[in-house]
């Protein structure tokens, strides 16, 4: 079985190959044996906002502008009860390569980039494509939207062949397609980027986490990690977090570059390539949440690095998480994992809240828009909505692979294995 270690690889066999399951049962079985138990300290810090955070959305044009909704990724898009389901068809947009990744959205267009190196923009209203930009051969991320520069930013994990490597990170023309700058990345990159202010975050294959200027893509800082950053950083109380596949977790500066804290986890080197974080941590409550290969999600203390929880499934936790504080069920991180299962932790002690059998891999990350939380099953390829306080199911959908949805104030955007969907509440 192909190690995590090269997870592009891992993908495309565990999507195909039927025997590979019966290996991964058997890396399945040694992690559950070998692997720590549960840690929680309930006590460290936790903040819960005495006020609801204004949406990022919130202004004259409305934004989905990176992976994971808002700067702290936390994939929780507030919303009345006008987006539940039912919902009906409103268009279908078919890419013809895979879309691991969900689109960004700001103002009317969609922003995309396919597993085959592909940008796009497309019309939301329409599904019609306003623009397709090759910038590569090989991709596997969500671009972002840098409003304040009219540019779209895309990672490439390869700019001549199929294989990570020889990458870049392109900067496009919103209203256009056209490439502004380009940046080499020689080790490829799929780390979904971040925009704050001037600076693009985003980090490589090699370990490196980049800090570009927005305009002109000129270098601002570079920092040495131990191992590949495969996730996008995360930026909330002032600094940028991320996790590596060494299994350490990270605060930096974002002006700087400058450490502030890096924590190990003691669940690395199971074997088999265990123990990595390809997770995008999610911030929230005083809080960082990441999903790890050794099979655990872990809660870390933003202050300082503290371990708050570390909860175990059954496999891989590829996923990013999800966090909310649900009414009537509190702080919560939703996680699926390659056991099967998808998960409600309490988001302050690790505890299990509720768990639905999904029934095949989950390998992308959750969304919760209102009081649902979608998520895709890459065994299956489905995608289902379940009631984010209960976990019943209340949506299903016969597509989908990684990441399922965004949405706008008015619709939500389904991600399937090669399409788009406009789904439309019929109400």
């Amino acid at each position: 079985m192909p190690s995590p270690g090269s997870r592009l690889t891992l993908r495309r066999v565990l999507v195909g190959l039927g025997a590979v399951a019966l290996v991964a049962g058997v890396v399945i079985a040694f992690l559950v044996l070998h692997s720590p138990g549960n840690v929680s300290h309930p006590d460290l810090e936790f903040t819960r906002p005495a006020t609801t955070p204004a949406p990022v959305h919130a202004g004259p044009v409305f934004q989905w502008p990176v992976y994971g909704y808002d700067a702290a990724r936390t994939r929780d898009f507030p919303s009345d009860g006008g987006l539940d389901p039912p919902f009906r068809v409103g268009w279908r947009f078919e890419d013809y390569a895979l879309l691991e990744f969900p689109p960004v959205l700001y103002g009317h267009t969609l922003y995309l980039i396919d597993d085959d190196g592909s940008a796009k923009g497309i019309d939301a209203r329409t599904g019609h494509k306003l623009w397709e930009t090759k910038v590569g051969t090989l991709a596997a991320a969500s671009p972002a939207v840098g409003a304040k520069q009219g540019l779209v930013f895309v990672p490439v994990l390869s700019d001549h062949t199929h294989s990570p490597g020889n990458g870049s990170f392109v900067a496009l023309s919103m209203k256009s397609g056209r490439i502004v700058w380009s940046h080499p990345i020689p080790a490829g990159t799929e780390s979904s980027p971040l925009v704050s202010g001037n600076s693009v975050y985003f980090g490589d294959q090699a370990g490196k986490v980049y800090s570009l200027n927005a305009t002109n893509g000129r270098v601002n800082w570079i920092y040495h990690a131990s191992a590949a950053v495969k996730g996008g950083p995360a930026l909330a109380y002032g600094w940028l977090f991320f996790g590596d596949y060494a299994g350490r977790a990270y605060a930096l500066n974002p002006r700087t570059g400058h450490r502030e804290w890096a924590r190990s986890t003691n669940g690395a080197e199971f074997g088999f390539g265990s123990g990595n974080f390809y997770s995008t941590p999610a911030v929230a409550f005083g809080r960082v949440y990441m999903g790890n290969t050794d099979g655990r999600v872990y809660s870390f203390g933003a202050r300082d690095g503290a371990l708050a929880w570390a909860t175990t499934t059954g496999a891989y936790v590829y996923a990013s998480p999800a966090v909310a504080d649900i009414p009537g069920l509190g702080p919560t991180v939703y996680e699926g994992s390659y056991d099967g299962n998808f998960y409600a932790f309490n988001a302050q002690s690790g505890a299990i809240r509720w768990r639905h059998h999904a029934g095949g891999r989950i390998s992308g990350s959750a969304t919760v828009v209102g009081g649902v939380v979608y998520y895709s099953d890459l065994g299956s390829k489905t995608t289902t909505g379940l009631d984010a306080r209960t976990g019943k199911p209340v949506f299903f959908w016969g597509d989908g692979a990684f990441n399922p949805v965004i949405a706008d104030n008015a619709t939500l955007y389904l991600t399937g294995y090669s399409k788009l969907y406009q789904l439309i509440p019929r109400r």
